[in-house]
């Protein structure tokens, strides 16, 4: 059975690390933003290298090396996080990874619909700029 709306650790720690970044007025080595995680050195380090693979990091080497937004956070939906490390979100009705039911009706069809529609609906309209916004308030 799927989840009612996927997210995996990886994508957890990727919306989170990307929040710190966008804090950071200068490179953030990726030790350094998991000791502020509290999360796996390496672990962060794959979940980056996605997220640079996608356009919204920029990597650096060196002393002064270490990750940036590759976009200014207002430019940058938590959708885009998401979907760069997840994919596409679901928008159906059905828990079952293969849809199973072959009525007009479902139990849960439409709360799932409701509830992954509205998820969706925050990651689209929510920039990393809103999300440190709301931290100044």
């Amino acid at each position: 059975m799927a989840e009612l709306v996927r997210m995996s650790e990886a994508t957890a720690i990727g919306l989170h690390a990307m929040i710190v970044l966008s804090r950071a007025d200068q490179p953030l080595s990726a030790a350094a933003a998991a000791e502020n995680l509290e999360v796996s050195t390496a672990h962060l380090s794959k979940v980056l290298q996605t997220l640079v693979r996608s356009g919204l990091l920029e990597a650096r080497r060196g002393p002064n090396g270490g990750y940036t937004l590759a976009k200014p956070r207002d430019e940058i939906r938590l959708l885009d996080i998401y979907e760069a490390l997840e994919g596409p979100m679901r928008h159906d009705g059905c828990l079952f990874a293969k849809p199973v039911c072959r009525r007009t009706t479902c139990a849960l069809g439409e709360v799932v619909v409701g509830v992954r529609n509205q998820v969706f609906e925050h990651l689209r309209s929510t920039t990393l700029e809103d999300v440190i916004a709301g931290e100044r308030r």
